[in-house]
This record gives C-alpha cells, sequence and structure tokens, in this order.
C-alpha cells in the first residue's frame, strides 16, 4: 500500500492534470450534449462550444491548481488555445466522418473523439503551454 501512494505521489501532477481534463471533458460533452438535445444549433457547432467551455475550464485550473504558473498567462494561455484548435480540428474532421459519413451516433461519436484527442493535447500541452519558460 505504502508503495502504491508512494508512486501516486511521484504522478501527482500527471493525475491533478487528468482529473481537471475530465472535468474539462465533462463541460464540454455537457454543453455538447445540452445543446443537441434542446436543438439549438447543429452538432458542429455545440461542438465548438462544447470545446470552447472544456478548453477555458482547463487552462484556468491547470495554470493555477496543478502547474503553479503565473506568469505570462497570455502567452501561455495563446499556446494552450492553439493545440486546443488543433484537438478541436481533429475532432471536427473525426465527428463528420463518424457521423455524416459512417452513421454513427452522434453522442458516441464524440466520446469516440475526446478518447482520442485529449492524451494528444495532454502531451502537447505539457511539454508546450505549461513548461517553466513559455
Amino acid at each position: 500500500m505504502n508503495t502504491i501512494l508512494a508512486w501516486l505521489r511521484t504522478k501527482q501532477t500527471f493525475l491533478t492534470y487528468c482529473a481537471i481534463g475530465l472535468a474539462g471533458v465533462g463541460i464540454d460533452f455537457i454543453v455538447y450534449s445540452l445543446l443537441l438535445r434542446l436543438s439549438i444549433v447543429s452538432y458542429q457547432v455545440a461542438n465548438a462550444m462544447g470545446y470552447l467551455g472544456g478548453t477555458l475550464l482547463s487552462f484556468a485550473l491547470n495554470s493555477r491548481y496543478n502547474f503553479r504558473i503565473s506568469d505570462k498567462l497570455g502567452r501561455r494561455f495563446a499556446l494552450f488555445l492553439s493545440v486546443g484548435l488543433l484537438g478541436y480540428a481533429t475532432s471536427v474532421v473525426a465527428l463528420h466522418g463518424l457521423i455524416e459519413r459512417a452513421g454513427f451516433d452522434p453522442y458516441l461519436s464524440k466520446v469516440a473523439t475526446l478518447i482520442a484527442v485529449v492524451p494528444i493535447q495532454y502531451n502537447v500541452n505539457r511539454l508546450i503551454s505549461f513548461r517553466k519558460s513559455a
């Protein structure tokens, strides 16, 4: 048990990033689903709005509580948003293919795109947006 706790302590930043990421993904999926359910906008507009909400929450929490970085926030947010926009573009293409071409369920398609995009974004943000000398 002590070995597991010691290992978890060495991975605290990663685990916190994952928890924050889950919160961001949760906001993303809730906004997306709510907008689809209410038939307010198309699935792509819902995707954009959900993605933006999740990205804003994730940056705010990661910069303040996880990486404890308060310098160059404008630059860091621009980097973080750029990574987010690449992930968003990937999800747009993937959603189109899954929903329009393959006929998959829009909700399950969204889950599939999140599973593919989130790990890539974590690694790029860790190496670029939140490095000590961004």
